[in-house]
């Protein structure tokens, strides 16, 4: 069963935490009391160089061209990958990238604590990428360590995770650290332009919304290879597996629950969901996740959003937001007023330009852990079969990430969830 704290963090508390975060992000060109803007190198790190990661440092010194920006450090639980992705920088056909990666062969770091190396070098600049079940150590290690933090999303995969992610954001926050997610859509123009004029009231008043993300399945192992021992097998299918990935409803579908949190400018106060493996079939290298998620988020006084997210094979994909008013419907990012540049770049263009000063303060962490433990509320109804409230969540100790890990760990596959079962504590 899950079991309740008397120390959870109160839906008041994410409000007030909240609230700190979008006051600064207002003080547009403003100085913060405290603060003294980087003026010299940044120095960059990547913790995590599967894809996304290397990707992010792509997109971060196409970014930071021009600007000093350099990568230095890499990390990754595995040697092979870490030295891979350094190759790639330095190898990259984009000159912005391949003449800015600077990584010796000793910032190259690998192993599950290799985190802690590239922390304690002189980089100012950390990406985090790893599989989002590593995220809130990893955060929170950074921010201890004073860096300025580019977070992948989301943010954790579990209530634990949450509130240890949480209390490292409002580190952040008296530190004046800069932080922003991969939510990128918070720095698309055409999404920017939008809501601000659904905020100005274009569609009328907000009644509903829907969001959607409904495509194929993410495999990134078909077997698990002899003498692998689990943990490691794990790490490696990362996207099977509820404690690294959140499942699809926290992986992916969070960008478009960040969209209806944006749009509503609150989080919802319950859940009540459905969901299951129709497609999948039972394979251990398929891992403890569902394939399909239905969940009905009340956001109160009256307003309902409507959310869908699928990994079936052969069926209509659908990617997309609406928000409902009373006098038309938007898709959230329908009345730009110009096109922008690649978003993937740009929240990393606003990052810099927060961490120089020359552009507002930005610390999106309070925003993308509201985000993300929206995702995890709707999947942990869906598990249970139960109409969960915000509050009651928050107050658990839920935690999947198993403690003491080891990549020789002979971690066990987890059953998938029944809905109705108490299977929570499926790491002991």
């Amino acid at each position: 069963m899950i079991e309740k704290s008397s120390t959870g963090i109160s839906r008041r508390d994410f409000l007030k935490s909240t609230a700190v975060a979008s006051a600064a992000a207002a003080t547009v060109g403003i100085a913060r009391p405290g603060y003294v803007a980087e003026s010299g190198p940044l120095r960059m790190g990547v913790i995590g160089c599967g894809g996304r990661g290397t990707n992010a440092a792509e997109n971060a010194l196409t970014a930071g061209e021009g600007k000093d920006v350099k990568v230095v450090a890499v990390c990754d639980a595995f040697k092979d990958r870490a030295e891979g992705a350094a190759r790639r920088l330095a190898e990259n056909k984009s000159r912005a990238v391949r003449e800015n990666t600077a990584i010796k062969p000793e910032m190259i770091f690998s192993g599950l604590d290799g985190y802690k190396q590239l922390l304690d070098s002189d980089v100012n600049y950390v990406i985090l990428a790893t599989p989002p079940g590593f995220r809130p150590i990893h955060f929170e290690a950074a921010i201890n360590a004073g860096k300025q933090v580019f977070t992948e999303k989301p943010v954790a995969s579990d209530v634990w995770g949450i509130k240890k992610f949480l209390a490292a954001a409002k580190v952040s926050e008296e530190k004046k650290l800069s932080v922003v997610a991969g939510t990128q859509r918070r720095h698309q123009r055409p999404y920017i332009d939008t809501i601000k004029k659904i905020h100005d009231g274009a569609i009328g008043k907000l009644m509903t919304g829907r969001a959607y993300w409904c495509g194929g399945p993410v495999i990134n192992m078909r077997n698990r290879p002899e003498g692998m021992p689990g943990a490691e097998f794990q790490i490696r299918d990362w996207y099977a597996f509820c404690w690294l990935s959140g499942d699809n409803i926290v992986e992916q579908h969070v960008h478009n629950l960040d969209v209806m949190n944006w749009v509503f400018g609150r989080h919802p106060v319950s859940a009540y969901a459905s969901g299951g493996r129709s497609w999948k079939p039972r394979e251990p290298w398929l891992g403890d996740i569902f394939d399909n998620f239905s969940v009905d988020y009340d956001y109160g006084d009256g307003v309902h959003v409507l959310s869908l997210s699928r990994h079936w094979n052969n069926a209509d994909s659908n990617v997309s937001e609406a928000i409902v008013g009373t006098e038309k419907t938007s898709s959230g990012s329908d009345m730009a007023d110009e096109g922008g540049i690649n978003p993937y770049v740009q929240e990393h263009m606003d990052l810099i330009a927060s961490i120089r000063g020359d552009g507002p303060y930005l610390n999106e962490a309070v925003q993308v852990a509201e985000s993300t433990f929206t995702a995890i509320l709707g999947r942990e109804s869906a598990y249970s079969g139960k109409k969960l409230s915000w509050d009651e969540l928050l107050k658990t100790d839920l935690r999947l990430v198993p403690e003491n890990l080891t990549l020789e760990t002979d971690l066990p596959i987890p059953p998938v969830p029944t809905p109705g079962a108490p299977n929570y504590n499926r790491f002991g």
